[in-house]
């Protein structure tokens, strides 16, 4: 998509002082820190007010963090107050039921994400920290790499419809310790901006390759890094290292046991387990919650044809299972 330089250069200094604005109102004692465009011009900002604000990283001993080294490039570039906790098997374990507890669903990819936020709002807590920022919302702002073959009509119409349905998976975990998330991009003022932005300056070329977030980007080019400023996006999972999870609890139960407590499951509750990882959560939930279909009962949406509980949905994910598409 061609862009004349005309038609957002005076835009630029705008958006910075947006940004600084909404960052300044919604300044934490601390934040969740990948160094993905999202936080990392939260950073930046952040440390004008706050300068020694805590920020730290989250890592997965047994996966490849895609985030490091672009962390290590911004704690040097802000001289940044910053540190990372490596988390293992144990801390997973003990974890899991309270994150299915805190989000009352058993969606393997939601759970996964969640668990370095989890486990790093535990330790600020630890600390003393109340309220922690993050980068929520962007993404959804300004979209997807899985969106960028959309015409820009259906891009428009899967912006609204998920704009009509997110939600954050950190602000119930945060209420459920005790905490507070700010989240900048979840300003009213910012999102008013970002939802009438035009779809050239959210998704656009830099160097022949197709950027979601491109206004922001533009907007910190000459401030932040290149490298880190342009950085490809990677998925929570990915930047922490998270999505080992996927086949990491494999071993918590042979096949046999697998297919024999699938079945089971299915012939009491009704629910069709896709794989291990989602059997463990499974299990918090039904500890905590019982039969997603009396959880979750009809509310004149869409019956999940997987776990069996009603969504209002447009989008046809299941936030319960998240099964896709329903």
């Amino acid at each position: 998509m061609s862009i004349n330089p005309k038609d957002y250069e005076n835009l630029l200094p705008e958006v910075r002082t947006l940004v600084n604005r909404v960052v300044k109102r919604n300044l934490a004692e601390a934040i969740l820190f990948s160094a993905g465009t999202d936080t990392q011009i939260i950073a930046y900002e952040a440390v004008k007010y706050k300068p020694k604000i805590k920020a730290l990283t989250m890592a997965f001993k047994y996966g490849n963090p895609k985030d490091t080294k672009y962390v290590n490039k911004m704690v040097e570039y802000l001289k940044l107050n910053q540190e990372t906790h490596t988390f293992g098997r144990k801390e997973v374990i003990k974890n899991a039921p309270k994150i299915v507890k805190a989000l009352k669903k058993f969606d393997p990819m939601e759970i996964r994400n969640s668990m370095p936020v989890y486990i790093g709002l535990i330790l600020l807590k630890e600390k003393g920290v109340k309220s922690v920022s993050t980068g929520d919302a962007l993404d959804e702002l300004f979209g997807y790499p899985w969106q960028f073959h959309l015409s820009e009509e259906e891009f428009k119409e899967k912006q609204k419809e998920m704009w009509a349905e997110m939600g954050f998976s950190s602000i119930p975990m945060a209420k459920s310790l005790g905490m507070t998330i700010k989240a900048p991009f979840l300003d009213e003022e910012f999102m008013n901006w970002a939802k009438n932005l035009p779809i050239k300056l959210k998704i656009n070329l830099h160097n022949g390759i197709k950027y979601s977030k491109w206004i922001m980007r533009k907007a910190y080019e000459d401030i932040i890094p290149t490298d880190v400023i342009w950085r490809p996006k990677a998925p929570l999972e990915a930047g922490t290292g998270t999505e080992v999870l996927r086949t990491f609890f494999d071993e918590e139960t042979s096949d046999q046991e697998f297919e024999e407590t699938k079945k089971q499951i299915y012939k009491q509750d009704n629910v069709k387990i896709q794989d291990k990882e989602q059997l463990l959560y499974y299990k918090f939930f039904r500890e905590n919650f019982g039969k997603p279909s009396d959880v979750y009962p009809d509310n004149g949406g869409i019956q999940c044809p997987y776990c069996k509980s009603y969504i209002k949905t447009k989008i046809q994910f299941c936030k319960i299972c998240g099964a896709y598409p329903i």
